[in-house]
């Protein structure tokens, strides 16, 4: 009897992870552009005034920009949970910004909009060098794990907290490769904080991880590396914020 009792929840267990690897996760995406503005030592500080101005009522009326992370055992597709302006928001066009993930055949390729053109980046998957700590906390109604890792690129700290009950290597914006779905990203001490609302699991059709026809500049991981590294040179020279809507994602 008790081999049955034993075996019964072996089963259940085997069940409830089988339902739970595929679905669609939504985020809310905050940016605190007062807080990233004033860590940019190359501005002055009668430029951090006047952006500080700027930003001022949208801190007050922060109610984020909503993403959505469509996922399964070995794909994932991270984009805009809908083209139209945020609730009670500013009305603006989003960029374009398709992060997809094959975990299968280690392959990526992102649509990303940046300084008024549209990247296409193809390349096998760059796992992040992570290191996992031993923190919890509950995110979405989920026990998370912390891990952390870094930008190489923009030098930002990142901290992730991924649910080991959802053994999807997925996660938000472009980073993955951990043993659970990442279901909140910290960027720079609170600059960005990228935190599920949600996780519904249903089927998920190939339809639903396609990628939108778009034209743009094909390259790969070090081309778009090396971009990026230009964008923000240039724009430390020039005494200019790099970061933004129409220019680099933070």
């Amino acid at each position: 009897m008790k081999k049955l009792v034993i075996l019964f929840g072996l089963l259940l267990s085997i069940v409830a992870n089988a339902q739970n690897t595929e679905g669609v996760a939504t985020y809310v995406r905050k940016e605190h552009w007062i807080k990233i503005t004033n860590r940019l030592t190359f501005l002055s500080q009668e430029q951090k005034d006047r952006e500080a101005q700027t930003w001022k009522n949208w801190e007050e009326d922060n109610k984020g920009i909503k993403m959505k992370l469509t996922f399964t055992p070995n794909e994932s597709l991270y984009t805009y949970l809908s083209d139209e302006p945020e609730e009670g928001g500013y009305s603006w066009r989003k960029s374009d910004f398709f992060v997809y993930r094959n975990f299968e055949k280690d392959k990526k390729n992102d649509i990303i909009e940046m300084l008024g053109k549209t990247y296409i980046v193809e390349d096998s998957l760059h796992a992040p060098i992570w290191k996992i700590g031993d923190q919890i906390k509950e995110v979405a109604g989920y026990i998370c794990m912390k891990a952390e890792t870094e930008d190489p690129i923009k030098k930002q700290k990142i901290v992730a907290w991924f649910a080991q009950d959802i053994p999807i290597p997925a996660g938000p914006e472009m980073l993955n490769s951990l043993p659970g779905l990442i279901l909140e990203l910290d960027v720079n001490d609170g600059d960005v904080v990228i935190e599920a609302t949600n996780v519904a699991f249903k089927k998920i059709t190939p339809d639903d991880l396609k990628l939108p026809k778009q034209k743009g500049k094909k390259m790969n991981d070090a081309g778009y590396n090396t971009l990026l590294k230009e964008q923000i040179a240039e724009s430390m020279t020039a005494h200019r914020n790099p970061f933004g809507w129409s220019r680099i994602r933070y």
